[in-house]
């Protein structure tokens, strides 16, 4: 992991300079030398990298998308070329090319990131080990190793030893049961992260092999945070549960607010809908109108969510709009009666019964 981290020494500088800035202020507020001060720098340059970041977590969304929407495709290039590797690839290449996909865009984010992870890791194993890195110099490196989160120093690691962390001024004990926790806490949030993608936020219309891999992924990936957490210092630990946290929050929102097409979430997202359009007799918001005018354009194309939110809507008199609005089923046959000159419709005769037809009409009596 040194080795790595040496590797990523150029961005060492200015994480270090973002973190003693951060300090700066949280240190006028709980002291210099408190946990809280360092903890909080750290949870600052988390929440500053992923702010810079949401550009690259739109682009994952559209890329993640694009990517399940082209599964059945992939899939069917797969079985025609199965014997031929290089058509194969050539093949989804061409694929990618016409529909503007990159599979290497749903990595965006985390790839982003990793220079500052192993700068900071880079920067808190300087600490440990009692030498200055980037702008941290002698003062602050004093301040840093005094630095405790519930008792355990912000670079000591599961795996040091009791003289290790005697030299940190803590007990083996205390280091041990919080970065047990943080370990623990940090592999749980990025199981349900997954989990929740999985469960709401996937067409489950579409059976791939990628959702099958995502399903994977959902078992593999804490079992990794678990195992390569008890080699993270506690100051890294803060940094990836944060991010952590931070990457449920942002993808709850996303969920919430613009659910894949054809998934669970978009069910629900679209019930909502329906009563906030009960409520108000129209759709109030950019967004909202948006998604409606999306349904709206895609016709006969449009899956079983969305056609029983269009369908619930006919129930209850109204009509949505190719802008999104909604309006009352009696404005649409005004407009459309006004859009054609306003020419009354020629009724069509009543259709009679075989009993009438065959009955003949009654003569008039005479007086």
């Amino acid at each position: 992991m040194d080795t790595i981290a040496g590797l990523f020494s150029f961005i060492t500088t200015p994480v270090s300079w973002v973190i003693v800035q951060f300090h700066s202020v949280y240190g006028a507020i709980f002291g210099a030398d408190s946990g809280w001060a360092w903890g909080l720098s750290i949870v600052s340059l988390v929440i500053l990298i992923r702010i810079c970041l949401i550009p690259l977590f739109v682009k994952q969304i559209k890329a993640t998308r694009g990517m399940q929407a082209l599964q059945p495709k992939m899939k069917a290039i797969q079985e025609r070329y199965k014997n031929d590797k290089q058509r194969q690839s050539e093949e989804m290449m061409k694929l990618y090319k016409e529909t503007g996909t990159n599979p290497l865009s749903s990595c965006l984010p985390i790839l982003a990131q990793s220079p500052f992870f192993f700068a900071l890791y880079h920067v808190l194993s300087a600490i440990a080990n009692g030498k200055t890195i980037g702008v941290i110099n002698q003062s602050l490196l004093e301040s840093a190793r005094q630095a405790h989160i519930f008792g355990a120093p912000l670079a000591a690691k599961f795996t040091d030893s009791a003289e290790k962390a005697a030299s940190l001024n803590a007990s083996i004990t205390d280091v041990r049961i919080v970065t047990a926790v943080m370990i623990v806490l940090m592999s749980l949030s990025q199981f349900y992260t997954q989990r929740q993608l999985m469960q709401k936020n996937v067409d489950l219309s579409v059976k791939t092999p990628f959702m099958q891999q995502q399903k994977m992924l959902m078992y593999i990936f804490p079992v990794i945070f678990a195992v390569m957490g008890i080699n993270f210092p506690v100051g890294v630990l803060v940094y990836w549960l944060t991010t952590n946290v931070w990457t449920m929050g942002q993808q709850m929102y996303v969920i919430n607010q613009n659910p894949t097409p054809g998934s669970k979430a978009q069910d629900q997202y679209l019930t909502r809908l329906l009563k906030h359009v009960s409520s108000h007799g129209d759709v109030k918001g950019r967004s909202k109108k948006k998604i409606v005018a999306a349904i709206v354009a895609k016709g006969p194309d449009r899956n079983d969510n969305e056609r029983k939110f269009i369908t619930a809507l006919t129930k209850q008199g109204m009509a949505a709009q190719a802008d999104g609005s909604v309006i009352r089923s009696s404005e649409a046959t005004a407009d459309a009666d006004a859009a054609s000159g306003g020419a009354p419709k020629r009724q069509q005769p009543k259709r009679q019964s075989k009993s009438q037809r065959q009955t003949p009409p009654s003569k008039p009596s005479k007086k």
